[in-house]
């Protein structure tokens, strides 16, 4: 149902993660009968979950990390990994940057050249200690560095950007042929941002296995603001769904849905798949890890645009490590801790067996939920406050 704006225009209303609630069904299970795997192209994990290809969340070692807890860790390839044979300094200064001078600094840090050899050393290092390696390039410069990432061994390709279209029109150079460069390239290629149906829709005809849903909910970027585009992500997961399950009626192809920003707790991710997604992409979650090369700052990859920045570094703190992010033990009270536990705990409370059956649990628009019967945790700012 669309709302008038005004005589001239009318739009739909949308939902964000905190407006929704999932509703319990006539069953239960134990929860060590959830099986949470997750399958994508030829490979299998323990958890639905990656780690987004920002710098200050993921490094070579965290990616290694992950994967070895069952998760999927995606390097920039652009990023600092990519420019400095030793990037632990510049991480060093970006931390320690006042917020005032943060931005501006960055762009700077960022002119160091891409050097093609890195790319190939960071994949290889990681495919060398037995998980699988992924990586993400923008559509501007996959074709210019796939090579260098294949050579290094790279299994999963994530070609992404802010907003990444299949139809993109340009006067001044020639865009990318994702039908053709996906066809081409031999790995399974996951794309994105998008936050709508018709743009998941022709994503995925191009031939991707997943599409990223997502703009502008991370913690540290400000696309809505600086841009005004976006969609909340309750809304804009169940409308790829929604176009994923258009897609596989008409070619009979499964492609992944994958939550891409704006979930910092394990209700979130909940959420997430229960509005439709396979599995969820985390940034900040990530970078405020004991093992995160970000010092306990975050920052995304379009912080440091050279022209127009879409992002800010934002303190993030520290959530304790990895293995306490994902699989626990949580020692406080506010949901950002074991979040998995948390996901596997949600679908036996609500009596699904796994992540596909998760898809299907009742979901209501419920905005109050998060506060209703909560006073005396909000005004002590403790668990839910």
């Amino acid at each position: 149902m669309e709302i008038e704006i005004g005589i001239a225009k009318s739009g739909r209303r949308a939902w964000g993660f905190d407006d929704i609630a999932i509703v319990p069904s006539r069953r239960t299970r134990d929860p060590e009968d959830v099986d949470l795997t997750w399958e994508i192209d030829a490979f299998t994990f323990d958890l639905p979950l990656l780690a987004s290809g920002m710098d200050s969340a993921v490094s070579p070692s965290t990616a290694i990390t992950i994967g070895r807890l069952g998760g999927l860790a995606v390097l920039n390839l652009e990023g600092l990994w990519a420019r400095y044979e030793d990037p632990m300094p510049v991480y060093d200064e970006i931390s320690s940057l006042p917020d005032e001078k943060a931005t501006r600094r960055m762009q700077e840090l960022y002119l160091e050249p891409i050097k093609p050899h890195l790319i190939t050393q960071r994949v290889a290092e990681i495919k060398a200690s037995g998980v699988i390696a992924a990586g993400s390039l923008t559509p501007q410069r996959v074709t210019e560095y796939i090579d260098h990432a294949k050579e290094g061994g790279l299994d999963v390709l994530v070609i992404q950007g802010t907003v990444v279209s299949a139809e993109h029109v340009s006067s001044r150079t020639e865009p990318l042929d994702l039908f053709a460069f996906i066809r081409e390239v031999e790995m399974p290629v996951i794309v994105g941002g998008v936050a709508s149906y018709p743009g998941a829709l022709h994503l995925m005809r191009t031939g991707a296995v997943a599409v990223l849903v997502g703009v502008g909910p991370g913690a540290a970027c400000t696309t809505r603001g600086v841009l005004g585009i976006g969609v909340p992500q309750a809304t804009a997961v169940a409308d790829a769904a929604g176009a994923r399950t258009r897609y596989l009626e008409e070619t009979g192809r499964y492609v992944h849905v994958i939550a891409d920003g704006g979930m910092r707790t394990g209700g979130d991710i909940a959420k997430a798949i229960a509005v439709g997604a396979d599995a969820v992409m985390l940034g900040s979650p990530f970078a405020a890890t004991d093992e995160a090369p970000g010092n306990g700052v975050h920052w995304g990859m379009a912080t440091f645009h050279p022209t127009l920045p879409r992002g800010s570094r934002v303190r993030v703190g520290s959530l304790g490590s990895i293995e306490e992010l994902l699989v626990g033990p949580a020692h406080e009270n506010d949901g950002r801790r074991n979040l998995m536990g948390a996901l596997r705990t949600s679908m036996a409370t609500t009596g699904y067996a796994n992540v596909k059956e998760f898809q299907k649990a009742e979901v209501m628009v419920a905005p109050t939920m998060q506060t209703e019967g909560k006073q005396l945790q909000r005004s002590q700012g403790v668990g839910m406050g």
